[in-house]
């Protein structure tokens, strides 16, 4: 967004706040009058002015900064997704995955930073993302959840001593009906077509079913909740890929870089950098086609019992269950930066307008059956298919004891478990290639970066006849996280006086976590595996590349590609060149193309934490005040052990080469580590004037460090020096991140669903981790250097004697301890020294503050209303493009502006409400390169019309307007991805009693 945007939002924020103002006096509570005999006079609001009405009233009774957003009814969320209803809290934006909002970021901290909770309970957590690595993530995917079966989500935005620590940016808590809450037979049932116009090959409608049913029994002393949700969709995402080398000085003469001055190849490059310019070249470049298929399964039952007004009971499980697969298809090309041309934008910070290369006649007559040499295109494929499931089964007593005493015991046994549901593992690559590529361009112009190339005479990319399949990965992975945890808590409500209440508590939580992986690959195959006739025609088919990236596709884009048959390939390949069975890397489960493991973490976190809070009430300058002060203790016990290959001994192969020899065992090894903390939050509000409260607030917060850093893995690498050996290892002994939180708030509340508010934040953040290096022996392994046998050596030779010559010496004068030319270990050597790098905790710490400023307000019985909101995130750690990626730098990532903008009409049987959001550009990866995420918008509205009391149909559509998404690197034309956007419409009935 340009700032024109910026600035356009601002004023509509100020002026329709100031138009909310001067209505104030007239404002009423838009309803839909519900006739219950028994409410007597009582006015019952249903929809969306309820559901805000609720939302409003968290918000304004809440002990610090808190947002919610509240169902419109029973089994009537506001969005299909809780990711992309969380997008309109203030200071809430989400990243989105395969189309659909997945995580959280807050206030500027991603989805690690932010803790999620179901009724207060910790969750456990399964990511797998691609597959491409051991699943580490603490991050929770909203996707797993539907929508239907929630009442509210709330966002504790400041620290607080009585909830669950682990979320600097935020806690979100996801609260789940109960049937006593509101007694009585009540339910609901909806059915809706779901139709993705981002298929590329056809349009099918896919289904949604949901319902809940809730009754209480036996004088409402027994109740009974149900509810059950499925959901199919099938989809599509297309993306122009690009992968670039690092940040080069313009002054820089490496492989890959542009020629210098003088050279030849100079005279091809237009504008060329300057010495102290930055730039980046493309490495590869693909049009990828994901069409995606997911299905998801949630279902929830609770029971309670209350024999008596004071005591109820509590039994509840939650299932869920999503499965997702992609497959994708592409066509890439692949630069080796030798004969190429160039152009390119003025410095600082170059980027590049095009870039092409020029390749050398293949060899031999071009024929499908020979493997002709020449550069290749390719014709890629890949599947992904796991499933993530979730089962959390809980007790709760609740006991309201005399004196105003309450207790609270409660207990839950959670876990989450993601791994493949095919016979090849969690995500598998193919690979395809036609060779005989004599130029290929990249032209950075266009939004979209426009792939181009040319093949010699004699060579046809569209002939299946030419296509040669080449390498290929299968990759295994699993996930699965158990938490057991038991709280008991107490709440004294005092009667008068300044004491208000006090709470005290105690949280056990034991979390186990297990992250495997495995791959088997043919890497030596990328250049051919065997001829194209291995392959039969008929496995391809061509399909067309412009018509997938509507208002992107430009003239000059490769035009067509194969795409192929994976499964009916997948076994051609094991088929042919025993892929499964016989890999070069890794090896399979006997009979499957299933990895084993080798690499295999298990971390388990014990964690105690009592706590202690008093609320104070009473009167400041006579207005009413409180004030709540509280302290949390944490300590935190871990344990972890990874599976590890086993060394068994050291040769020496080569003058300053020696190796590790494995046994091809692996074993476990462990490490403990324990951190404590003290968390104390204070909160205090103030109401100068009726339906006007200011808020302060003091914390401190933590955030536990990724399983990958905290994993007790020591790996070492195969070839060590005469200096010594290399590896690496975890570091369960890391302490979390923490955070120093100072929040202000103020806010109006003058109607019963309309407030305005403006708040500030500033957060100290600390112990970011970095990594190091240190000294250690491992596994007992020795080296000759220093060793009798180089003793002897030098003795005989001299001091200055070359490691060669010290080299032959043994193997001529020790030859019982030589294999051939390689020296074997031998008794008496030295310890090996290896330098571990190892995650720490570093000095680095950063500042965020920002602004959040919220409007919600109703024009007075005209059943007309909006909501609008804007924050203002900013950092002290910010990343400087213009450094060369030699430079390491620390930077946050994720922190952005953000705001929504959101119309509704809720009257009599109509309800309708079109809502805007938009996030600014931000950092998204540090590290050799900074990674960013461009500015994003989406429109979404949705329609209902209750036909009769209780039926209702609807309609729904998100990003109405198909908007796409990019991500670049340090110039807009390094650009990594993109992706055009395209709606997703729904209707359905949902009947209501």
């Amino acid at each position: 967004m340009q700032a024109s945007h910026k600035l356009w939002l601002g004023r509509l924020l100020v002026g329709t706040s100031a138009f909310a103002m001067m209505g104030v006096a007239q404002t009423a509570i838009a309803q839909d009058v519900v006739d219950d005999p028994a409410a007597g006079d009582a006015i019952v609001v249903t929809g969306i002015r309820a559901s805000l009405a609720a939302s409003a009233d968290i918000k304004r009774n809440a002990q610090g900064v808190v947002d919610a957003i509240s169902a419109e009814d029973i089994g009537k969320f506001p969005d299909t997704n809780l990711a992309e209803s969380l997008q309109r809290i203030t200071g809430v934006s989400i990243d989105r995955s395969n189309g659909e909002g997945s995580v959280v970021t807050v206030r500027g901290f991603g989805p690690e930073f932010n803790l999620v909770t179901l009724n207060g309970r910790q969750m456990p957590t399964a990511l797998i993302g691609d597959g491409g690595s051991a699943p580490s993530s603490r991050s929770f995917d909203f996707a797993n959840l539907a929508a239907e079966g929630i009442s509210a989500v709330e966002v504790y935005k400041t620290g607080r001593a009585t909830m669950e620590s682990g979320g600097i940016g935020s806690i979100i808590n996801i609260r789940t009906p109960r049937p006593l809450d509101e007694p009585g037979l009540r339910g609901s049932l909806s059915v809706k077509g779901v139709l993705d116009s981002s298929r590329n090959y056809s349009d099918p409608i896919t289904p949604e079913v949901s319902g809940i049913i809730s009754d209480t029994f036996a004088n409402d002393t027994i109740g009974i909740l149900v509810t059950a949700s499925y959901q199919r969709r099938k989809a599509s995402v297309n993306q122009a890929n690009v992968g670039w080398r690092d940040g080069y000085l313009g002054s820089e003469n490496n492989w890959g870089s542009l020629a210098q001055p003088g050279d030849p190849r100079a005279d091809n490059i237009t504008n060329r950098p300057g010495p102290d310019d930055v730039y980046q070249v493309p490495q590869n470049a693909s049009y990828d086609l994901n069409d995606i298929d997911r299905e998801r399964i949630n279902g929830q039952a609770v029971l309670q019992f209350r024999p008596t007004d004071a005591l109820t009971a509590t039994i509840d499980y939650t299932y869920s269950r999503n499965t997702v697969e992609t497959r994708n298809s592409n066509v890439g090309i692949w630069f080796n930066h030798e004969d190429t041309s160039s152009a390119w934008t003025d410095g600082p910070i170059a980027g590049p307008i095009f870039y092409s290369e020029h390749f050398g006649a293949p060899a031999g007559t071009p024929s499908p059956d020979v493997l002709y040499g020449g550069k290749d295109l390719s014709y890629s494929g890949a599947l992904t298919k796991n499933r993530a499931e979730n089962n959390s089964l809980g007790f709760n007593l609740e006991w309201q004891a005399p004196g105003g005493v309450t207790i609270e015991l409660d207990a839950h046994h959670s876990t989450a478990q993601v791994n493949p549901v095919n016979r090849f593992g969690s995500s598998m690559s193919l690979g395809n290639a036609v060779f005989g590529v004599e130029s290929q361009a990249i032209n950075f112009e266009n939004d979209l970066p426009i792939l181009s190339y040319e093949m010699y005479p004699g060579i046809d990319a569209l002939d299946p006849s030419f296509i040669t399949p080449t390498g290929n990965a299968f990759r295994n992975a699993y996930f699965r996280n158990e938490i057991n945890q038991v709280q008991l808590r107490g709440h004294y409500d005092h009667d008068d006086g300044f004491l208000d209440s006090i709470d005290f508590g105690v949280s056990f939580v034991d979390s186990k976590v297990r992250s495997a992986f495995g791959t088997i690959q043919n890497d030596d195959t990328w250049g051919g595996a065997g001829p194209a006739s291995d392959i039969p025609d008929d496995i391809f088919s061509l399909v067309t590349l412009p018509d997938k990236f509507p208002g992107l596709a430009q003239p000059g884009m490769i035009d067509s590609f194969y795409t192929f048959d994976f499964e009916r390939l997948a076994d051609l390949v094991e088929e042919n060149y025993q892929a499964c069975s016989d890999p070069a890397t890794g090896m399979a489960e006997p009979g499957t193309c299933l990895a084993v493991f080798n690499t295999d973490r298990r971390i388990r976190e014990k964690t105690i934490a009592p706590y202690l809070q008093v609320a104070t009430e009473f009167d400041a300058f006579d207005n009413p005040a409180h004030l709540v002060a509280g302290v949390r203790y944490e300590r935190t016990d871990i344990a972890s052990s990874a599976l590890v290959p086993v060394p068994t001994t050291t040769t020496w192969v080569g003058d300053n080469e020696f190796n590790v020899v494995f046994s091809g065992d692996s074993d476990f090894t462990r490490f403990k580590g324990t951190y404590d903390n003290w968390l104390p939050a204070i909160d205090f509000d103030i109401s100068p004037m009726e339906n006007v409260k200011l808020r302060a607030s003091y914390s401190h917060t933590i955030t536990r460090p990724d399983y990958a850093s905290m994993q007790g893995g020591r790996t070492i690498d195969t070839l060590f020096r005469v200096g010594g050996g290399t590896g690496a290892q975890g570091n369960p002994g890391l302490v979390p991140y923490k955070s120093k939180n100072i929040d202000l708030s103020a806010e109006w509340y003058y109607g019963r669903d309309s407030y305005i508010s403006a708040g500030f934040f500033h957060k100290d953040v600390s112990n970011f981790i970095s990594s190091t290096r240190v000294d250690s022996y491992a596994f007992g392994l020795t080296t000759p250097v220093n060793g009798p046998r180089w003793q002897a050596a030098q003795a005989a030779l001299g001091q200055d004697a070359t490691v060669g010559e010290i080299r032959q010496y043994i193997i001529t004068n020790f030859p019982d301890t030589v294999t051939g030319t390689t020296i074997n270990a031998a008794p008496g050597d030295p310890l090996l020294n290896f330098e571990i790098t190892q995650p720490i905790n570093s000095d680095q710490t950063a500042a965020i503050d920002g602004w959040e400023f919220a409007l919600q307000h109703s024009f007075w019985d005209t059943g007309f209303g909006v909501i609008l909101n804007y924050t203002i995130v900013n950092g002290d750690a910010t990343y400087d493009n213009t450094q060369p990626s030699t430079v390491a730098q620390f930077a946050l990532t994720g922190l952005s502006d953000s705001a929504n903008a959101v119309a509704f009409y809720d009257k009599g049987p109509i309800q309708a409400r079109v809502a805007w959001n938009w996030r600014d550009k931000f950092l998204a990866g540090t590290g050799p390169n900074p990674f960013y995420v461009e500015e994003y918008w989406q429109i979404d509205a949705n329609a209902s019309y209750e036909f009769i009391p209780g039926l209702t149909g609807f309609v729904e559509v998100i990003n109405l307007t198909g908007e796409g998404r990019r991500g670049h690197l340090r110039h807009k034309n390094n650009v990594t991805f993109a992706s055009p956007g395209f709606a997703r419409y729904s209707a359905g009935v949902r009947f209501n009693f």
